[in-house]
């Protein structure tokens, strides 16, 4: 005979909440298919997915160092910071501009797809989403430093780039990654990857 463990205590929700959580999760899917303009380390394009993933990886293996950080709320700002992008796409940082409202059209993006949402769950997004663009709380800082650090950090993950890839890499960010002495610290690591590879590739283009 079967031993089956006592049921958790989790009662059923109802049909119609169920039915907007499992519909917001369904349109979230898209953000699988929205693609960075970076790649794998084997030369695959990488999805915002799979960046969003990671960074709330790197948040999770720094959490000893994270001292005073709400980790819970930071996990769920790297998880929510992209999710605009599963409709309007990625706009890479090279062809990002003062004025272009972009902030605006991935807020209104995201509203979009959190119009399913029963309305308490839609609003605590929403406030997450808010946070992180404003940029003012220490979770939402440190989430904006370890958005740009994995970025760059995927970047000397890539095949081989020209030298001029890697020095835009070096001005990259750097007002979001110098806003506490780990982020600095990180970011004078990845620095200096990224200036060994400039370096390769200036040779190998001399």
């Amino acid at each position: 005979m079967t031993n089956i463990p006592p049921s958790l205590d989790f009662p059923e929700i109802s049909p119609d909440r169920l039915t907007g959580l499992l519909e917001f999760l369904q349109s979230a899917e898209q953000l699988k298919d929205t693609l960075r303009s970076g790649t794998t380390a084997s030369g695959r394009p990488e999805s915002t997915a799979e960046h969003s993933w990671r960074l709330a990886l790197m948040v999770l293996l720094f959490e000893q160092e994270l001292k005073n950080i709400d980790l819970l709320k930071l996990l769920k700002l790297t998880l929510v910071h992209d999710l605009g992008e599963a409709i309007s796409g990625d706009v890479p940082a090279p062809f990002q501009t003062p004025g272009d409202n972009r902030q605006e059209r991935e807020r209104q993006d995201f509203l979009t797809l959190c119009a399913p949402l029963p309305a308490d769950m839609a609003e605590e997004l929403l406030s997450l989403w808010d946070e992180y663009a404003a940029a003012e709380t220490a979770e939402a800082r440190i989430a904006k430093a370890f958005d740009k650090l994995e970025t760059m950090l995927q970047h000397v993950l890539m095949p081989r780039q020209e030298s001029s890839f890697y020095a835009f890499n070096l001005g990259y960010g750097v007002d979001r990654t110098y806003c506490s002495a780990l982020t600095r610290q990180i970011r004078a690591k990845v620095d200096g990857l990224t200036r060994a590879l400039m370096e390769d590739a200036g040779r190998e283009s001399a």
